[in-house]
């Protein structure tokens, strides 16, 4: 069973730092892009930034030179730095990865999502 697990939420002051990571396990054959998302109460889901395989990245605009996704493909982990946070940054943070896998014998393209972790900035 694939699955993927956060964890390094928390509650912070507005201009601290968390590094939020999350790690894929089971029978992956390998993963494509990989990325965090986010939602506020009362808000959409929103994309904070994404990179490849290849590493190249992308930030939403409001976080760009305050967050540093980046990923270990040896340990299938994906990482985002987050310096700087404001009470705005306030959300449950989603990992998310694109991965073959392994089902049945069958190599199947699946989206997955971690089950979120809480970040709270508040004085």
């Amino acid at each position: 069973q694939v699955q993927l697990v956060e964890s390094g939420g928390g509650l912070v002051q507005p201009g601290g730092s968390l590094r939020l990571s999350c790690a894929a396990s089971g029978s992956i054959r390998s993963i494509n892009a990989m990325g965090w998302y986010r939602q506020a109460p009362g808000k959409q889901r929103e994309l904070v930034a994404a990179i490849t395989s290849g590493s190249s990245t992308n930030y939403t605009e409001s976080v760009k030179g305050r967050f540093t996704i980046s990923r270990d493909n040896a340990k299938n982990t994906v990482y985002l730095q987050m310096n700087s946070l404001k009470p705005e940054d306030t959300a449950v943070y989603y990992c998310n990865a694109d991965m073959w896998v392994h089902v049945s014998g069958y190599l199947r393209w699946n989206d997955y999502w971690g089950q979120g972790t809480q970040v709270t900035v508040s004085s």
